[in-house]
């Protein structure tokens, strides 16, 4: 496990990109980790790009502010557009290759180009999506163990939806095992 990280989660509102922001935050506590997670509420959730950022340590986090993140989650082409040129000289992205163009990579960047969308349309709900993105990002960057976050999904997900655990948990894996 890496002993800091930081990401940038990002996409349109309604893509479940605060979901896995959360997920990611409350796996890393559980893993015993010290995090941080910052949502970005406002006009976004209505179909415009939404983000959040997630810092993981195990140090405390001495500001949950990140300028130039060491990844980014990227889930549609605007915010390609927007975090991408931030992104750290060693950093990694995952991308959205379904809903982005590959011509639009810097190819300055480690890069897992991954159909997320037609991933989790295979699985049955193109919502996993997000969970498969996580995925993939979650073996990119070795941060945290993949059970680690699985597990996690008991205390994100509502009970009403306690049923979509199982399929979430396979979407992640499916993303893990693209990567």
């Amino acid at each position: 496990m890496a002993k800091y990280q930081d990401v940038i989660i990002a996409g349109f509102g309604g893509q479940g990109v605060m979901l896995i922001g959360n997920l990611l935050a409350q796996a890393g506590m559980e893993h015993g980790l010290e995090v941080s997670f910052i949502p970005v509420y406002g006009a976004e959730m209505r179909g415009g790009t939404a983000n959040c950022t997630v810092v993981l340590d195990e140090h405390p986090v001495g500001s949950p502010l990140v300028n130039t993140p060491r990844s980014i989650i990227v889930l549609n082409e605007p915010s390609l557009a927007k975090f991408q040129p931030r992104l750290h000289p060693d950093g990694v992205q995952i991308v959205n290759a379904s809903l982005i163009s590959e011509g639009l990579l810097d190819g300055r960047h480690r890069t897992v180009y991954i159909p997320v969308n037609d991933i989790a349309h295979e699985l049955g709900n193109v919502k996993l999506a997000n969970m498969v993105a996580l995925g993939a990002w979650i073996k990119a960057t070795g941060s945290l163990p993949l059970d680690a976050v699985q597990e996690a999904l008991n205390r994100v997900v509502s009970a009403h939806y306690a049923k979509l655990i199982p399929v979430n948990a396979k979407a992640l894996q499916a993303g893990y095992d693209f990567a």
